[in-house]
């Protein structure tokens, strides 16, 4: 029987993040502060995001970034996820080559988006905040965010795009089972939601 999936093991995780910018020969531009147009500062980020998230998302020199233990635990509670070798469409298409996908169909909370939010979260407990806020449209990021808002101790408040909290219920469960609120948006409780409406 052929092996359909592959299974990296716990002990194989990565380690570190690893940050393309510090290794491209053309840096990118960096993103200007709409007020002054000068290159946003980490400070400037860092009333959006908490200080360390911002602090790496403007770093161009640093190629790898180690990964808190405490993440790399939380990590291990879903990762890995099999990679699953794709024999039925390889026939179809009549290929020699061998694809490959990720299997993500069990994580409600998205595929890629709960590595970026245990961090977040960490960072902002790390930092002395006591909650987070989003926003999201389908749900995933929100969900993701809940999850380890809860994980970290860490209130989070979500606004969804209204209509899609309307065609995607389970969605705004799955944050509300986390501890999450959850609002329509745009939504009386913000300025820009109140202007809106």
């Amino acid at each position: 029987m052929k092996q359909k999936k592959f299974i990296l093991q716990e002990s194989e995780i990565p380690t570190q993040w690893y940050n393309i910018q510090a290794d491209m020969p053309n840096k990118p531009l960096p993103p200007l502060n709409p007020k002054t147009h000068q290159p946003l500062s980490a400070d400037d980020l860092s009333h959006i995001f908490n200080k360390e998230c911002s602090k790496q998302e403007l770093d161009q020199d640093h190629a790898w970034i180690d990964i808190p233990e405490d993440v790399l635990e939380k990590y291990t509670f879903y990762r890995s996820t099999p990679l699953v070798r794709a024999y039925a469409l390889e026939e179809a298409l009549g290929t020699p080559a061998h694809i490959y996908f990720k299997n993500e169909s069990t994580n409600p909370l998205g595929s890629h988006k709960i590595n970026s939010a245990l961090p977040q979260c960490y960072y902002c407990k790390q930092e002395g905040d006591t909650n987070v806020t989003t926003e999201t449209g389908a749900g995933q990021w929100g969900a993701a965010l809940s999850y380890a808002a809860k994980l970290y101790g860490l209130e989070a408040a979500v606004y969804q795009v209204k209509i899609t909290m309307q065609q995607k219920p389970y969605r705004s469960s799955i944050m509300r089972t986390f501890g999450a609120t959850v609002e329509g948006s745009p939504s009386m409780s913000t300025r820009a939601g109140k202007n809106i409406i």
